[in-house]
């Protein structure tokens, strides 16, 4: 083979892109299902008559389903095979959807959360590991950028769809569109996923799992009780967090004793996976952050329905559709050293935009902002996740996308904490309304609270220039909010330095994936 033959790697064929077709349905589910889900929580306040607190735990136990779960899957793909686990997977998060819809309480609902979140956690790094296979080191770039379509336009398309189930149907609608989809997924997974071949040769390593598991649901139970409490010196804040550490670090020192830990952090011998995820990271905490912040400065200053402001995060989506089939095809022939940082030049130029709004910035300039970040992210997540997988052996794939999803997913509870603390502890700054109090709560009513309010179409017997005040003071706080999230961006620029700038030699594959995909020669 010649090397400029060597340049162009095999093209995805249809056996390829019919197992990815299984993998992106099941993302779209499970990544969809969050954001519809946010989007319902006001009307679970209404339906179960609960407080905030209370309906925040249908995100919270998912979260921490998905954190218990996620650790398992590397060692279970290998012991009972990918095809059969996955199909368990979408059972268990269909079946979950269906529980949900049932609920008659809030008790119930958060019950169920937590089997879907059983499914959801395992279809991700499933879901990674069999397109790894399927595709081969080589190709890997191009099929990255088919996953990261649900993983990157969730967001967006979670807010508009869950706004219209809501207004058009009931919350119901929220959890029982997955039904058809996920009996369309496991007919298609039965018959398009290869024949399961496992080599169950490892034992499980149940005293990592007793460290690993709750560590991390621990950890990221006080991560996500900090927006509620606004202070990481609430007891179940900090607690959760130190023992949940504490676990997590007692496993970080054990996992190098047995030979087959359940979490391989060996893996991070590889310089190319340790840079790769370190920037995943990073990168993870600004993104799912500022995901957090987009459609609330929309509903919370402009006063948009949420559908509306679904519509107007639509802008992001079509830019990252434009350049992430670009970026994968690249991310295949081009060391991503040499393109993600000019990718994230373009997020850093469209975030700037954010820290200078108010109440009336035009959204010409913020759909168009929204549209360059777009373009940035589509050739961001992908290639570097990439670049995570690429250089690991067909043995080492199911452990590495577990590694990459747990980061992903710590990452992720922290950007989200992070922007929802510091956005809560500036709103609460605000000036209290004299005389005026919460009929519920007793507590005096802020300019700001009463703003938003206002917003929404309560009516609010104040003067023009209280609530006018009100909502300057909310739109200043998101632009200092955001400043955060700007500073967050340019430390991803750290860590991307040091990505890989050359082409090096593809990890030997097995005699199947020989059999189906060239032989990558290293080009310099």
């Amino acid at each position: 083979m010649t090397d400029t033959a060597a340049a162009q790697p095999a093209k995805l064929d249809a056996a390829v892109l019919k197992i990815a077709g299984v993998v992106v349905l099941g993302a779209i589910m499970s990544i969809l299902d969050i954001t519809v889900v946010s989007v319902a929580l006001p009307t679970f306040q209404t339906e179960f008559n609960a407080t905030y607190a209370q309906v925040a735990w249908t995100l919270t136990g998912y979260t921490l389903a998905l954190a218990t779960v996620i650790p398992l899957s590397g060692w279970a793909a290998d012991r009972f095979g990918t095809k059969r686990l996955y199909m368990l997977a979408l059972f268990l998060f269909t079946a979950g959807s269906v529980l949900c819809a049932t609920a008659d309480s809030i008790e119930q609902l958060v019950a169920y959360r937590v089997i879907q979140g059983l499914g959801g956690g395992m279809l991700m790094p499933l879901g990674m590991t069999i397109m790894t296979r399927a595709a081969g080191p080589e190709r890997i770039g191009r099929l990255m950028a088919v996953l990261g379509i649900p993983m990157l336009l969730g967001p967006i398309g979670g807010p508009i769809l869950g706004g219209w189930l809501i207004e058009a149907a009931s919350w119901h609608w929220v959890f029982l569109i997955n039904l058809p989809i996920g009996i369309i997924g496991l007919v298609y997974a039965f018959f398009a996923l290869p024949k399961d071949d496992p080599k169950p040769s490892e034992s499980f390593d149940f005293v990592g799992m007793l460290m690993l598991s709750p560590g991390l649901a621990l950890f990221l139970f006080g991560v996500s009780s900090l927006p509620e409490t606004g202070t990481i010196t609430a007891t179940k804040v900090w607690v959760s967090m130190l023992i949940g550490a504490a676990l997590v670090i007692g496993f970080v020192f054990y996992s190098f004793k047995p030979k087959h830990p359940l979490l391989d952090l060996r893996l991070f011998r590889n310089r190319r996976l340790a840079v790769s995820t370190v920037s995943l990271f990073v990168f993870i905490i600004a993104f799912m952050g500022a995901g957090l912040l987009f459609p609330s400065y929309f509903l919370q200053v402009r006063g948009e329905s949420t559908l509306h402001a679904g519509l107007l995060m639509a802008p992001q989506g079509i830019g990252a559709m434009i350049t992430m089939p670009i970026a994968g095809t690249l991310a295949d022939r081009i060391p991503v050293g040499r393109t993600v940082p000019f990718a994230m030049a373009l997020i850093a130029l469209g975030f700037f935009t954010f820290t200078q709004v108010g109440t009336d910035t035009s959204y010409l300039l913020l759909c168009g902002s929204l549209f360059v970040m777009g373009l940035g992210m589509g050739g961001t997540m992908m290639p570097i996740m990439t670049s995570a997988l690429r250089t690991l052996s067909s043995q080492e794939v199911a452990r590495g996308s577990t590694l990459v999803n747990i980061l992903q997913q710590i990452g992720g509870s922290i950007g989200t904490a992070i922007m929802s603390v510091i956005l809560t502890s500036r709103l609460n700054g605000s000036a209290p309304i004299p005389g005026v109090t919460d009929p519920a709560s007793g507590k005096p009513i802020t300019e700001a609270q009463a703003a938003i309010a206002a917003q929404h179409g309560a009516r609010m017997p104040l003067p023009p220039d209280v609530l006018q005040r009100g909502l300057a003071f909310v739109a200043d706080s998101f632009a200092s909010t955001f400043w955060v999230g700007f500073i967050l961006v340019l430390a991803t620029f750290i860590p991307i330095a040091f990505l890989p700038r050359k082409r090096i030699a593809m990890p030997a594959t097995s005699a199947e994936e020989g059999a189906s995909a060239p032989a990558p020669v290293v080009m310099h």
